[in-house]
C-alpha cells in the first residue's frame, strides 16, 4: 500500500513526454499530405469545414501505420475561421491522440459544434489553435493542453505537403504530451 501511495503521489510530476513513442522515422523530409483514398490533399479541392485522418509519417509497414501516434486530423477550417481561402492558412493538422488519456479524438464540422471532441472523457479542442477549451484536457497545465501540430505548405498546383517537424514542446509538440502555444 505504501509503495502504491508513493507511485500515485509522484506520477503527476514525471515528464511522461520523454517516454512517448514519437514517430521520428521518415520525418526528416517533406511528405505529401496523403488522404485515406491515396490522393494528395489539395487547397483547391479539399472541402471547407471538413477533416480526414492522415497517417504521418507513413511507412511501408501497414502494422506501424495503424499506430495511434501516427494518426493526425487534417482539417480545413470553417468559412468563418478562414477556411474558404484557397491557401495553406485554411488548414490545420493536429495529432489525433487526446492529451488527457490518449483516446483518439475527432473533428465535428456540424453547425454549432465545429470542434474536435474526444469520445472517452469529453475533452474539446479549438480547430484554430489545437488548444483544449473544455473537458479534462483543458484542466491540464501547459504544454499538456495544446495538441501537437504539423506545419504545412502548398506548392504551385495547390498540393499540400507536410514540412519536416521538430517534435519538441516549443515547436511542433510531442505526441500524447502537447506543446506550448506561441501567439
Amino acid at each position: 500500500m505504501v509503495a502504491a501511495g508513493v507511485i500515485f503521489t509522484f506520477a503527476p510530476f514525471v515528464d511522461w513526454g520523454k517516454f512517448l513513442p514519437n514517430p521520428q522515422s521518415n520525418a526528416s523530409k517533406k511528405a505529401k499530405a496523403e488522404l485515406p483514398d491515396g490522393s494528395q490533399a489539395n487547397v483547391n479541392t479539399f472541402p471547407v469545414n471538413s477533416s480526414q485522418v492522415v497517417i504521418y509519417p507513413k511507412t511501408n509497414d501497414e502494422v506501424l501505420n495503424k499506430e495511434a501516434f501516427r494518426t493526425w486530423q487534417f482539417i480545413r477550417l470553417p468559412s468563418e475561421l478562414g477556411g474558404s481561402k484557397n491557401d495553406i492558412s485554411a488548414f490545420r493538422m493536429y495529432s489525433s491522440v487526446c492529451l488527457h488519456l490518449w483516446c483518439l479524438w475527432k473533428y465535428f464540422p456540424d453547425p454549432g459544434r465545429k470542434r474536435g471532441e474526444c469520445p472517452c472523457h469529453g475533452s474539446m479542442y479549438d480547430p484554430m489553435t489545437g488548444k483544449a477549451f473544455a473537458g479534462p484536457a483543458s484542466l491540464q497545465a501547459p504544454p499538456s493542453n495544446v495538441l501537437p501540430e504539423l506545419d504545412l505548405e502548398a506548392d504551385e498546383r495547390g498540393d499540400i505537403w507536410i514540412k519536416p517537424p521538430n517534435f519538441n514542446v516549443n515547436a511542433n509538440g510531442i505526441v500524447g504530451y502537447g506543446r506550448f502555444l506561441h501567439q
